[in-house]
C-alpha cells in the first residue's frame, strides 16, 4: 500500500509538471504533448531532455513545430519497433535456451523408458516372484512414454513458435527500414540523420571526430512551377543518384527536407570534407535533366553545399547551423558553390555576425 501511494504522489508531481509546461508554452493539450512533457518531467529520456534544454537556451519559448521535431526525434511511436525487435531478440535466445532443455528431456525420456523395458525384460527370468515388479516397470513405461510424447509435442510446438519470431523479427527490420527511409530517393530520412548524428557526437567525445555537409538545390523552386511536380521529383531523384553514387562505408546521405540534404562523413575531418562536397557539386552539375515523358532536354542541375566539422561541445543542432550556414553563403556567392566554415568568406561573415553593430543573428535550420 506504501509502494503505491509513494507511485500516485510521484506521479502526480510528474503530471502537474507536465501541465504547468504545457501552459508555459501554450501548446494545445493534446495527448501527444502531454505525453511529450511528462517524458521530459520525468527525466528518464536524457536525450530528449538534452535536446528540449538546447532549444530553451535559443528561445525561452518552445515552438510547436520544434516539439514536432523533438517528438518525431525521440518519441515517435515508430520507435516501438526497435523496443519490441530488443525484446524479441531475448525471447528467441529464451526459446532457443528451453528448445535445447528440452531436447534433452526428451532423449532422457527415451533412455530411461529403453532402461525400463530392459528391467521389465529382466523381470520375467524372475519367475512368478517378478510378475509384480514386471506390473511397475510397465506402469512406468507408459507414464514415461506419454511424459516422453508430450515433451515431443512441446518441442515442435517450441521450434514453431522460433520461426513466427523470427519472421516478425523479419517484418519489423522493413518496418524499421521504411520508417527511416525518404520513400521518394530511397535515402536516409530526416529521422535516420537525427539518430546518426547524436551517435556521432557520443563516438566523437571518444577521438573519431566527424564532418556535415548539408546540400541545397539551386533554383529548385523554379523547376518545380516551371516544369511540374513530376519533375521536381525527377530532380530529388538525380540529386539523390548523384549523393548516393559518392558515398561509401559508414558515410549516410540523407534527404533533410524539400530540396535539402546532408551527407555524414564519420572519421572525416573538413578538408575531406570538403573534398566529398567539391565531387558531388561536379557529379550533380554533369548531369543532363531530360523530361522522360517529352524527351525535352532542361538544362543542368546544380546544388550549393556547406560543410562544417566537429567541435567540442556541440550539439546536433549547433553543427547543422554552422552547416546550413556555410550553405547560404554558397548561395550568396553565386550558388553552384562549396563553403566550408574555414573558407575566408566564413570567416569574415563571422566577424560582422559578431561585431556590436553586426548582423542578422543565427538561421534556423528549417
Amino acid at each position: 500500500m506504501t509502494g503505491s501511494s509513494s507511485d500516485f504522489s510521484r506521479t502526480m508531481a510528474f503530471c502537474s509538471a507536465a501541465l504547468e509546461r504545457i501552459k508555459a508554452h501554450r501548446h494545445p493539450a493534446y495527448p501527444r504533448n502531454y505525453e511529450f512533457w511528462y517524458t521530459y518531467a520525468t527525466g528518464y529520456n536524457q536525450a530528449l531532455n538534452r535536446a528540449v534544454n538546447e532549444a530553451l537556451q535559443r528561445d525561452s519559448v518552445l515552438s510547436e513545430p520544434d516539439l514536432d521535431l523533438l517528438y518525431e526525434t525521440y518519441l515517435s511511436p515508430l520507435r516501438l519497433s526497435e523496443r519490441v525487435d530488443h525484446v524479441g531478440a531475448r525471447i528467441m535466445a529464451e526459446l532457443a535456451e528451453v528448445a535445447v532443455v528440452l531436447k534433452t528431456a526428451h532423449g532422457s525420456s527415451v533412455h530411461y523408458t529403453e532402461t525400463i523395458q530392459r528391467l521389465a525384460g529382466e523381470a520375467d527370468a524372475l519367475g512368478e516372484g517378478g510378475l509384480e515388479l514386471k506390473s511397475i516397470a510397465l506402469k512406468l513405461i507408459d507414464a514415461t512414454s506419454a511424459m516422453a510424447e508430450r515433451t515431443r509435442v512441446l518441442e515442435e510446438q517450441l521450434l514453431s513458435s522460433h520461426h513466427e519470431m523470427h519472421e516478425l523479427q523479419s517484418m519489423l527490420e522493413i518496418i524499421r527500414a521504411e520508417s527511416l527511409t525518404d520513400p521518394l530517393t530511397g535515402l536516409a530520412n530526416r529521422k535516420f540523420l537525427q539518430g546518426t548524428l547524436e551517435q556521432a557526437l557520443n563516438d566523437a567525445l571518444n577521438g573519431q571526430r566527424f564532418s556535415l555537409l548539408v546540400i541545397d538545390i539551386d533554383h529548385f523552386k523554379t523547376f518545380n512551377d516551371r516544369y511540374g511536380h513530376l519533375t521536381g521529383d525527377q530532380v530529388l531523384r538525380l540529386v539523390a543518384m548523384a549523393l548516393k553514387q559518392n558515398v561509401k562505408g559508414q558515410d549516410l546521405a540523407a534527404r533533410f527536407g524539400g530540396e535539402e540534404f546532408a551527407i555524414m562523413l564519420p572519421d572525416t575531418a573538413l578538408g575531406g570534407a570538403t573534398a566529398v562536397a567539391e565531387r558531388v557539386r561536379r557529379a550533380v552539375m554533369t548531369k543532363d535533366l531530360v523530361k522522360r515523358s517529352t524527351g525535352e532536354h532542361l538544362g543542368r542541375v546544380t546544388v550549393s553545399i556547406g560543410v562544417a566539422t566537429w567541435r567540442r561541445g556541440d550539439s546536433a543542432q549547433t553543427i547543422l547551423d554552422r552547416a546550413d550556414r556555410c550553405m547560404y553563403m554558397a548561395k550568396r556567392s553565386g550558388r553552384n558553390v562549396v563553403v566550408s566554415e574555414d573558407d575566408s568568406r566564413m570567416i569574415e561573415d563571422s566577424g560582422r555576425r559578431f561585431a556590436p553593430d553586426g548582423g542578422d543573428g543565427d538561421v534556423q535550420v528549417a
